[in-house]
C-alpha cells in the first residue's frame, strides 16, 4: 500500500492500533467515525497490504530480567555477498539480538543485544565471536534508555 492510499482515517487506526492492538473494533470504529464493517474491511486491507505485519504482545524486558541493553558494532573482514550472507545468519541465530542492522559509516553491523548481565553478554560475545572472521568488534553498553517506543511515526502520511 502506497502512502497515498492512507487517508485520516486509515491514519487513525494505526495510531490506535500501535496504542494497543487488542482495541475491540468497535471502539476503533467509534473513534474514527465508522460502523464495525467499514472500519474492519479498512482494517483488513491494511493488513493484507504488509502496512499492518503482525500483532504482539509487547513484553518488558527488565520485569523478565534483561537489564543490560549492549549496542555491538562489526566490521566486516571481507565484503562479499558469501560473507554478509554467513553474518547476517549468525547474528540472526542468536535469541538475544533482538535487532540487527546492516550499516553505512565506519562500522557495518549493528546489533542490538538483551542479556541479564555481564556475565551472560561475555558467554554471547564468545559465541557470537567464534566461527566467523571479524576485522573488528566493540560493544556499548547502554546506562540509560530515555526513549523507547513501538510506534512508527505516521504524522508524515
Amino acid at each position: 500500500m502506497k502512502n497515498t492510499n492512507i487517508d485520516a482515517i486509515d491514519r487513525t487506526i494505526l495510531s490506535i492500533l500501535q496504542q494497543d492492538s487488542e482495541t475491540p473494533v468497535a471502539q476503533i470504529a467509534e473513534q474514527v467515525g465508522l460502523t464495525s464493517t467499514p472500519c474492519w474491511r479498512r482494517i483488513q486491507k491494511l493488513e493484507a497490504s504488509g502496512v499492518i505485519s503482525r500483532r504482539v504482545a509487547l513484553l518488558q524486558a527488565q520485569t523478565l530480567g534483561l537489564t543490560m541493553t549492549v549496542f555491538v558494532q562489526v566490521k566486516a573482514s571481507n565484503h562479499d555477498g558469501k560473507w554478509l550472507s554467513t553474518f547476517s545468519q549468525h547474528a540472526s541465530s542468536f535469541d538475544e539480538v533482538v535487532e540487527c542492522y546492516r550499516m553505512s559509516g565506519e562500522y557495518d553491523y549493528l546489533l542490538k543485544v538483551l542479556v541479564t548481565d555481564m556475565a551472560c553478554f561475555d558467554h554471547f560475545y564468545k559465541r557470537l565471536v567464534s566461527g566467523i572472521a571479524f576485522s573488528d568488534v566493540t560493544s556499548s553498553f547502554a546506562m540509560e534508555q530515555i526513549k523507547y517506543t513501538t510506534a512508527v511515526p505516521l504524522t508524515h502520511l
